[in-house]
């Protein structure tokens, strides 16, 4: 069976805040939608901190599962979690590397956060994943730095855009914000 692939997420800072949105669609390879409306971004720790995840849908949810462990284990720290997970696979203390990314973001920090043991906060404040993650990345940082639009507002728009251009993206978004 061919994995289980493709979605687009997008987070910008800005004026305090961090939105983080999300597509809806689910890929089976290359050829077949199989689902218009899954919630790939979603808020843990107690409504703190925002998650949008990408890749191997069962990677993908081993990953996020992970890192809100180790949220608990560390009281919310976002950046702690982050590295504590990295450390995890670069010392060997998961089975695998798994096939996904994460964008995590608290009132302070957004992250990147790779099933591989990378984390990097990302520059301008823009960060995007997933099949369509360069068309959003284009847009969010055009908008970002072209607009006085809110951080809401840019995701959203830059969302659209990409699921004007990229297949593998739709218009069923999903946004949070912190």
């Amino acid at each position: 069976m061919e994995e289980i692939r493709s979605t687009t997420i997008v987070a910008v800072k800005r004026d305090g805040k961090t939105a983080i949105a999300g597509d809806g669609q689910v890929t089976l390879g290359e050829k077949f939608i199989v689902k218009n409306n899954a919630v790939k971004v979603r808020r843990i720790y107690n409504d703190k901190v925002v998650i949008g995840f990408a890749g191997s849908a069962a990677d993908a949810f081993s990953l996020s599962q992970k890192f809100e462990e180790l949220l608990q284990k560390f009281s919310g720290n976002l950046m702690r979690s982050a590295v504590e997970l990295a450390i995890g696979f670069r010392e060997d203390k998961y089975v695998r590397k798994l096939d996904a990314l994460l964008l995590v973001a608290d009132k302070e920090n957004l992250l990147y956060v790779s099933g591989s043991g990378d984390v990097f906060e990302p520059e301008y404040g823009v960060a995007a994943i997933g099949s369509g993650e360069f068309y959003a990345l284009a847009s969010a940082r055009a908008l970002l730095e072209n607009t006085n639009l809110s951080a809401r507002e840019i995701v959203l728009k830059a969302l659209k855009i990409t699921g004007d251009i990229c297949v593998f993206t739709n218009g069923h978004v999903t946004v949070e914000e912190v």
